[in-house]
């Protein structure tokens, strides 16, 4: 059985571990600690580490030192250009001051909803001085940093610093958007048509020059295909002259056999003519006189019996 003074000591060791749980808190590097003495905060603990507090008379509430997300809604911005314009924001923030945070906004929720705030009069004052291509292409990051410096300077009182700012989508809204597709696909059909009319242009030209061309070029090769031929025809009659006055006779049998030839061509024409016509003279046996009729053909044999 145990003794009254082990017992005594017992519940005075329990005692004292229940005081020194209860004294003890520690610090993770990823959050700041915040004591409250009767519900006031007292100065942060911002270092990893153990810390000690009153038992009952503090607590402790951890605040987030990573950097958190904070999503916009979509809204609409009027350019200053007079287009309307549909911006999907975003930001990225962390508490710089705990004491602060803690005494303005209790929580991450209540610190969304004030940075939320700020941050859609940011993105409507910057990007509503800006216009529609500075906003989409040209100017987008410096309107971005510009947003961020706007936001920090306002989110400073509140503990918190935004380390950046984003511009997830900036469009037209959807009635827009399509009136100016419709727009832009009228003046790309007129730029279309504008084209082919200046292409059927061009191409008329340059068939109309390559005609002018093969004309010309037809037209010289008959001139020099006629001088050509005009040349031969004077070498053949001066070869045939020649030829003449060299040997007449022969040059007579030539133009004669020539004729032969000509004339007797194997068709179905049949001619009837005399062979004592003087056409003939060269047919005729070297035997008979100019002029005389050529000796008659002797008649066919008769068929073997």
């Amino acid at each position: 059985m145990r003794s009254p003074l082990g017992t005594i000591a017992l519940i005075a060791t329990g005692a004292i571990l229940v005081l020194v749980y209860l004294s003890a808190y520690t610090v993770t590097p990823r959050d700041y600690a915040l004591p409250l003495r009767f519900g006031e905060p007292q100065p942060a603990k911002t270092q990893p580490g153990l810390y000690w507090k009153w038992p009952f008379i503090e607590n402790v509430e951890y605040i987030n030192k990573q950097v958190l997300d904070l999503d916009s809604l979509p809204q609409e911005v009027i350019a200053s250009d007079q287009k309307r314009l549909k911006v999907d924001a975003f930001a990225r923030y962390r508490v710089s001051d705990p004491l602060r945070f803690f005494q303005t906004s209790r929580s991450e929720k209540g610190a969304e909803l004030q940075l939320s705030s700020i941050l859609s009069s940011a993105v409507r004052r910057v990007l509503g001085q800006s216009t529609f291509a500075a906003v989409v292409r040209d100017q987008r990051t410096a309107l971005m940093e510009k947003i961020r410096a706007e936001v920090n300077r306002e989110a400073g009182g509140l503990g918190i610093e935004v380390v950046d700012v984003r511009i997830r989508g900036a469009d037209l809204p959807q009635a827009n958007s399509e009136a100016v597709y419709k727009r832009m696909q009228s003046q790309r059909q007129t730029e279309a048509q504008q084209i082919r009319s200046q292409g059927t242009q061009q191409a008329q030209i340059i068939r109309s020059d390559a005609d002018r061309q093969v004309a010309k070029i037809l037209g010289e090769a008959r001139g020099k295909a006629a001088e050509t031929t005009g040349q031969a025809d004077s070498a053949r009659i001066k070869i045939l002259a020649d030829a003449y006055n060299k040997d007449p006779e022969f040059f007579q049998f030539y133009l004669s056999m020539r004729n032969y030839v000509d004339a007797m061509k194997p068709d179905n024409t049949q001619v009837f003519i005399s062979p004592d016509w003087d056409y003939f003279r060269y047919l005729r046996s070297p035997a008979a006189p100019t002029g005389a009729p050529a000796p008659a053909a002797s008649p066919p044999a008769p068929p073997a019996q």
